[in-house]
């Protein structure tokens, strides 16, 4: 058998009321209690939520790359 893998890539967003670093933590951290072998987290997007004319919170668009898992592995 061969060690060839192959990964999958999910985009999810994460938030926070202090940073965009925060925010990218707290997207990968709460992935990962249900997707595991995480492998690169990239940051596609920063935003922000502005309310009043004051920001609200910080948004990181973060792209998560993870091993798929195919039957009989």
């Amino acid at each position: 058998m061969s060690g060839d893998s192959i990964y999958r890539i999910t985009e999810i967003i994460g938030t926070s009321q202090t940073s965009w670093e925060d925010a990218a933590r707290n997207a990968v951290e709460t992935a990962s209690k249900t997707l595991r072998d995480l492998r690169v987290a990239e940051i596609v997007k920063l935003d922000m939520v502005i309310e009043d004319g004051k920001v609200v919170a910080y948004r990181a668009r973060v792209n998560l790359s993870f091993k798929y898992e195919t039957e009989g592995k």
